[in-house]
Parts: structure tokens; sequence; C-alpha cells
């Protein structure tokens, strides 16, 4: 997506340590119409998946998961990292080590929302090592739900998810692809 290429190129800035910061439109400050921009490419490139839930992380993959589930018309749910007291047991449980944050978050999903029979899409924000993915996979097959695809806004291709995630048999889609970032510099796929 030549939109979400221009602003990684831009404003993106490689801080070390394979963490990029985009937060002035994508993590922190949202754009709204790239947002909306994208959910019509990741829904064009699912459209025939038989999707019937949208599944992400909270909270940087809400946005992207929400204009991609008013495409598709289906119901978006986010696995929370803090579980609210409107959350009753059970739940679903998952742990992934969080890259910017240095340490394990949760993720947790009720049954009320995840069920047997959901046709589940992931999309999320990042595609790095692919281990919140795997985590929200897993959230899913507790469920007893089938996964149908993998979507995100930025792959980091040098951190293996996609490697990580192959075994899954699923579309695997990302709309920018960071082939490396180093001192300093940004330099995408393709």
């Amino acid at each position: 997506m030549e939109e979400l290429e221009r602003l990684i190129l831009e404003e993106g800035r490689d801080l070390g340590n394979g963490i990029l910061k985009v937060d002035g439109f994508i993590n922190h400050q949202i754009n709204p119409l790239l947002m909306r921009r994208a959910g019509e490419e990741l829904a064009r490139r699912f459209v025939n998946a038989g999707v019937t839930k949208i599944l992400t992380a909270e909270i940087s993959g809400i946005a992207p998961a929400l204009t991609t589930g008013m495409q598709l018309d289906v119901p978006v749910v986010y696995a929370r990292k803090h579980k609210p007291v409107t959350m009753m047991e059970p739940v679903y449980v998952e742990s992934a080590p969080s890259h910017t944050k240095g340490l394990e978050v949760l993720l947790m999903a009720s049954p009320e929302y995840l069920r047997a029979g959901d046709r589940i899409l992931i999309i999320d924000d990042f595609l790095a090592s692919g281990q919140t993915i795997a985590a929200l996979v897993r959230l899913a097959h507790k469920a007893g739900a089938e996964l149908v695809g993998i979507g995100v806004l930025i792959e980091k291709s040098f951190e293996g998810g996609r490697e990580a995630l192959a075994h899954l048999g699923v579309p695997i889609e990302s709309l920018a692809t960071i082939a490396e970032m180093q001192d300093g510099q940004i330099r995408l796929a393709g």
C-alpha cells in the first residue's frame, strides 16, 4: 500500500533493537483516512475467506481491525490485556512477549464473544516475530474457532514472523513490508 509505505519512510523512525516508531499515524495518533483505506485493502484481500469475526490485540490492532470489520460487515473482538470486572469467568488467556514493553503480556478473550464455529481473521498493526499473533491464534483455537487468515499493516520480514506462522497454512497478508532497519535507516522490501 503506497500511502502506508510513504508514511513509514517519511515519518517512521528506527529506534534500534527492531523498534519502529510509527505512533504519529498508527499507534498513538491514528490517521483515520489511512486506517479506512487499510481496512478496505485488507477486506479486499480476505473477502472470499468466509470471515465471520475479526480478532486483534489491544490496543494498536483495534483501528485496522475495526475498519476491516466495517468493510467485511463482521464483528471485531479484541483480546484485552487487563481483565475488566465485566468479563465473567471462564476467560481464555494466553501470554506473549511484548517487544516494545520488554515483558510478557496477557491476552484475554471471553467465550461469550469468541466461539466454536467462528471463522477468524486476525488483524494487527505489526507482524514481527509472530509471537503476539501466535497467542491470538491459540485464543481462537481454545474457543474451537477456525483461523482463516492473518492481515497486518506492517511486516518486519527480518524478524521471521511469517516463517514462524507458516505452519498454520492460512494466507498472511501485509500492506507494507520492511526488509531491514539499520543505523536509523528503514528499507522497504521490493
